[in-house]
């Protein structure tokens, strides 16, 4: 598995994931909606940590500025 995600992608993806768990954990979203970012926010979280995105590979994108 190569890298496919730069600084820049891993940094707002982990913000997003966090204001996904927060708008959860409030309360602020509930039902399906809060399923589905609580769920995004793992997939987020994980493809932060390890830097790799399997979409990214699919369509051919690459972050990491190289």
């Amino acid at each position: 598995m190569k890298k496919n995600m730069g600084k820049t992608d891993r940094v707002i993806r982990t913000i997003l994931a966090i204001l996904f768990l927060v708008l959860y954990f409030t309360h602020t979203v509930s039902g399906t909606l809060g399923i589905v970012l609580l769920v995004l926010a793992v997939v987020f979280l994980l493809t932060s940590l390890i830097s790799f995105c399997p979409l990214y590979t699919l369509f051919g994108i690459k972050t990491t500025g190289k």
